[in-house]
């Protein structure tokens, strides 16, 4: 099946939370540029294609970038710095994230002490070669939280972040956040794989009106319509996805078939069943956008029509397999 041919996007932006920034549906995730060598690594990865991938997500109206000091162990930073040093346009929002750390080994433990997270801060800025980072996230809690949201908000106080949010935080860990300085933002897991927070966490998000960010709209790969049991049976062990039962049998057929159904509603509109995943997610009224990870320029191409493409109530009714709508289902959120 051809697609539509992508074209320079005027995307609508919409406000994150409680800051100034307006972002477009969509943005960058560059986990996977981060490359192999630590515990969550996607294998092997080219930076000039990763270079790439950033220049023409952005050519096509992109305007925020998602990463973090852990992914490839500081070096998808350095990969965001220099496509941004060569992109001649304007410059668009860069997140990341703290509070993940790494040994020699690629390993990874989790550390929001204050001190760490001031180092942190600090090598990523020295690695993105900024002055200030526009979205500040811790990226995982730990019994540290209340040290950790407090160094985050002498960070913003100091000008290094403009913003400061938070990842997989439960409802819990966002009200004791709060109870310390406001939160901009969340970044959860959401895709038809995974929807645990529509029942308590979007909605809580919408009720306090924080941006929501959701990362892995396609599953890490599962959606894309690219992914098939042979493929994934061939995953390299540089490659976390090797070890995700997600990507193993039993749940591996009954992920794979979702695809069936975004692939079906797509070729109505000449769409391919990514970008249906990306548009299912962003229909939820509480997701402010999508970090959409891509490892070139022609994945960009696939997965950013997502932006503007919509689905009916009834689509929706179908690619989650129930036979009429149920508006309670999204305006719970």
């Amino acid at each position: 099946m051809k697609t539509k041919s992508v074209i320079k996007s005027n995307m609508k932006t919409k406000p994150l939370g409680n800051s100034d920034l307006f972002i477009t549906p969509i943005g960058f995730g560059a986990w996977a540029i981060g490359g192999s060598g630590w515990e969550f690594g996607w294998g092997e990865q080219d930076d000039k294609a990763s270079v790439a991938a950033i220049h023409r997500a952005l050519e096509l109206g992109v305007n925020w970038i998602d990463t973090a000091a852990v992914y490839g162990m500081g070096h998808s930073e350095e990969v965001v710095a220099l496509a941004l040093r060569t992109w001649p346009g304007p410059r668009p929002y860069v997140f990341t994230k703290c509070g993940l750390r790494w040994d020699e080994q690629g390993y990874v433990h989790r550390s929001l002490t204050a001190d760490s997270i001031r180092r942190e801060c600090e090598d990523s800025l020295r690695r993105l070669n900024v002055d200030v980072i526009d979205l500040y996230q811790i990226h995982w809690p730990t019994d540290d939280l209340e040290e950790g949201w407090t160094a985050m908000a002498q960070l913003q106080k100091e000008g290094k972040a403009r913003w400061i949010g938070v990842s997989n935080f439960d409802v819990d860990e966002m009200r004791r956040a709060q109870a310390i300085a406001p939160v901009t933002s969340l970044q959860p897991p959401y895709s038809l794989v995974n929807r645990e927070v529509e029942h308590e966490i979007l909605p809580y998000c919408r009720s306090e009106a924080l941006g929501v960010i959701v990362y892995s709209p396609m599953a890490s790969g599962l959606l894309t319509g690219a992914m098939t049991s042979a493929r994934a049976a061939r995953l390299p062990a540089s490659d976390w996805r090797s070890r995700d039962v997600e990507f193993h049998e039993p749940r591996l057929s009954k992920n794979l078939s979702l695809v069936e159904r975004l692939r079906e509603i797509g070729q109505r509109q000449g769409r391919l069943p990514g970008q249906v995943a990306i548009a299912w997610a962003l229909h939820n009224p509480a997701v402010t956008g999508a970090i959409v990870g891509s490892r070139s320029a022609e994945q960009v191409e696939r997965n950013v029509g997502a932006a503007e493409l919509y689905l009916t109530d009834e689509e929706i009714a179908e690619i989650e397999g129930r036979t009429t709508y149920q508006p309670e289902l999204v305006m719970a959120v």
